[in-house]
């Protein structure tokens, strides 16, 4: 058990490099559009090299064929999960910290309950008081930047994020539905969507036209050498060894309990961002309110986690 919590908190460490590094090249001046969309052309480009290696070049094959036959499927969702989610993330940067940006994408839980119910699906009233715990942290550690930044900033650092945490879920949550045959979307059950990784690479090939669209219309100047370099980490830190880490994880759970407990590792994410940003970037500690608020966050999401994987199958 212990082995699994340590993999856990190792790959919320990776995954919070997304929260500090955009950051960082914010501050150095890099254009949101490149920390955004170089992020899914390195994922795209990694992903096809491990995935002939790891799944042979037949499965790669029907892997992109596979994508050609629902095209305008995977460039919905993608497009929503993948391009609206991460472009207002990385446009948040410039008008937040990480750790800010890390905490309020904690609503992520709470919009995926709205976007499940929009979906047909309904849960106890336990679940939104827990809900609510995270909601308030969130508010708390946003209000807590209110005196350094004025109401318009801080709205820019908080407000796409919270666009974001419903773009993510509505986007997996299309696959997730046409996965089970649901009507009115495209029946995309095979065998290769098993493979959470080839799923990744279907939806960040759906967002290549977002990126191409985006970059047309922002017309960013061209990406720095250190850009460049800090998307890549980006692309290999979270999307390639944070996920392996945490499906690893997961996968090694042996039961409820200790899947909860896997789960709940990635409110990490959130310490880690402000811990890197004071380290690498010599921020302040934050003042007592943002840290009452990020103790709330993570008290509510394990509440949360432990609530769903634990008590409420246990009363079925």
């Amino acid at each position: 058990m212990l082995r699994l919590i340590f993999m856990g908190l190792l790959a919320g460490l990776f995954f919070s490099s997304t929260f500090v590094l955009n950051r960082m090249m914010s501050l150095e001046g890099g254009h949101w559009v490149w920390s955004a969309s170089l992020r899914y052309a390195y994922m795209i480009l990694i992903l096809l090299i491990l995935t002939p290696l790891l799944q042979g070049i037949q499965n790669t094959v029907r892997l992109c064929r596979y994508y050609f036959r629902h095209w305008l499927f995977w460039t919905v969702s993608g497009t929503i999960g993948f391009g609206g989610f991460y472009s207002l993330i990385c446009f948040s940067a410039d008008h937040a910290p990480g750790w800010i940006i890390a905490t309020t994408w904690q609503l992520t839980i709470i919009a995926s309950l709205i976007v499940l119910i929009g979906f047909g699906r309904s849960f106890p009233r336990k679940i939104w008081l827990f809900s609510g715990m995270v909601f308030c942290g969130v508010v708390m550690a946003n209000f807590s930047q209110a005196e350094a930044v004025n109401a318009a900033e801080l709205c820019k650092g908080a407000f796409p994020v919270l666009l974001a945490a419903f773009c993510y879920p509505i986007g997996n949550q299309l696959v997730w539905e046409a996965k089970s045959g649901r009507a009115r979307l495209p029946d995309i059950r095979d065998a290769l969507l098993e493979n959470p990784f080839n799923k990744v690479l279907l939806l960040s090939l759906g967002s290549i036209p977002f990126w191409m669209i985006l970059v047309l219309v922002q017309r960013p100047s061209l990406p720095s050498g250190g850009q460049l370099v800090n998307t890549a980490m980006v692309a290999v830190f979270s999307g390639v060894i944070a996920t392996s880490l945490f499906l690893n994880a997961r996968n090694g759970a042996a039961g409820a309990g200790e899947l909860a407990a896997v789960d709940a590792t990635q409110s990490s994410e959130v310490v880690f961002a402000m811990l890197g940003e004071m380290l690498l970037l010599n921020s302040a500690l934050p003042g007592g309110m943002a840290l009452a608020g990020i103790f709330l966050v993570i008290i509510g999401l394990m509440l949360f986690i432990w609530f769903q994987e634990v008590v409420a199958p246990a009363g079925k």
